[in-house]
């Protein structure tokens, strides 16, 4: 005779629904004589069927024909939690996984679209030589995107107020000197070149901060300033169409934007706007900026002759070019934003490299542009500072700079290896 059986979990959940189990009179008085189960396929499909459980490894001694006493059924509650932890971490490398597919598709598409826009913005400007109406049209074109976006409910609108509008205003007039600056500078100089000088940017960017803002860095950083200063000198002094404005252009341009960076992480805090609409209304003000600005020194007259001898010389083409290049820089300065939203400043940093790694080769390649081999050995040089300043703390550094002697050095040994093998042929050949 005994009063607690071992019972699979579907039989005591059974038992557990009878009318007179847990019945205080008949627990302690009554023994009841083990159950009668013999259990067959058909029994164990019914037991099943009639409940829904999940697979936990749990007790299911019966006392007194009640469900287990309190720690038992704590001990069940705690053994179902860690079932559902378990998929919970599985769940996590897959999110991980996504997040990176993410990630990386944002990246491709900044840097594509990046691209895109300045082989169309250096066409236009090739035959439309009048970059303050170019700017302008680049930030309206996206500035009415982003209003029928919002008006048709494609995109949510952000919840702003006049102290939004007061902290971006600053933030805009930096944006506009900075846009309006690097278009001037493509319209005088190779777009490969503007791109050099503007890598030139963390530069700008620590020594602002350090002598007006008082900020310290650690020798690391000022290490990294070396090949950036170095290799921009090195690419402006052989370039071959070197321009004073388009060199001044680009220069105005590294700084607009660090002071952009600087008023945009102290007036942003605490304001919840997706990268997205941010970028947004950044576009509307600086439109709203340039555009007098625009007019004084251009003007309609000047728009209108240039447009006319542009349309006559490339045809509808021009159309479409001025259309793509405003379209396109709108977009990539979007998925930018985007991206930021979605990594850390460091990585952001470090795409932001490899983004005018792509833009530089591929002006290069599309436009023919003449280059010296000491020019490219300065531009590899800047942009390569431009990576070692985003590895900020000086193991990196030091790592970094082993590995690429590693690797100049295995370069040269398998240089030499081909060398010796095609020399050895060569005499091979000869003496037989």
């Amino acid at each position: 005779m005994i009063s607690a059986l071992k019972q699979s979990p579907a039989t005591a959940l059974a038992i557990a629904d009878l009318p007179w189990v847990g019945s205080p009179m008949l627990r302690p008085r009554i023994s009841y004589p083990s159950l009668p189960f013999s259990p067959t396929p058909s029994s164990l499909l019914r037991s099943r069927s009639s409940f829904s459980l999940k697979p936990l490894c749990s007790s299911s001694s019966l006392k007194g024909f009640a469900l287990g006493s309190r720690d038992d059924r704590s001990g069940f509650r705690c053994e179902a939690y860690k079932a559902e932890s378990s998929e919970n971490a599985a769940e996590q490398p897959r999110s991980a996984a996504s997040q990176k597919v993410k990630i990386g598709i944002y990246f491709a598409t900044w840097w594509a679209l990046n691209v895109v826009f300045n082989i169309y913005n250096k066409k236009v400007l090739n035959t439309f030589p009048y970059p303050w109406l170019t700017s302008t049209l680049s930030l309206a074109c996206g500035s009415l995107m982003m209003l029928i976006s919002w008006a048709a409910r494609i995109a949510e609108a952000p919840k702003t107020d006049l102290d939004f509008w007061k902290t971006l205003f600053p933030v805009a007039v930096a944006h506009t000197i900075g846009h309006v600056a690097a278009t001037v500078s493509m319209s005088k100089v190779a777009v490969s070149f503007t791109h050099i000088i503007k890598s030139g940017e963390p530069a700008f960017s620590v020594l602002i901060s350090r002598f007006l803002l008082g900020e310290t860095f650690p020798p690391a950083v000022y290490l990294s300033l070396l090949p950036i200063i170095g290799g921009c000198a090195l690419a402006a002094v052989t370039e071959l169409n070197f321009n004073m404005i388009g060199f001044m252009g680009a220069m105005i341009s590294n700084l607009a934007f660090v002071f952009r960076n600087i008023f945009s992480k102290r007036g942003m805090k605490g304001k919840s706007v997706s990268g997205m609409n941010y970028y947004a209304c950044l576009s509307i003000m600086s439109l709203i900026i340039l555009t007098p600005f625009a007019i004084a020194v251009e003007g309609p007259q000047l728009w209108a002759a240039g447009w006319q001898t542009a349309v006559s010389q490339v045809g509808l083409q021009f159309v479409w070019w001025v259309a793509a290049q405003s379209v396109f820089y709108h977009l990539y300065n979007q998925f930018s934003y985007m991206s930021l939203d979605e990594i850390s400043p460091l990585t952001f940093s470090i795409g932001n490299t490899m983004k005018r790694i792509s833009v530089i080769v591929s002006s290069i390649i599309i436009f023919h542009t003449p280059i010296q081999p000491i020019n490219a050995l300065g531009a590899a040089i800047a942009v390569l500072g431009t990576f070692l300043y985003s590895q900020v703390s000086f193991s990196n550094l030091l790592c970094l700079f082993y590995n690429l002697a590693l690797s100049l050095w295995k370069g040269c040994h398998l240089i030499y290896l081909i060398y010796g093998l095609t020399n050895s042929y060569i005499n091979d050949d000869l003496n037989s």
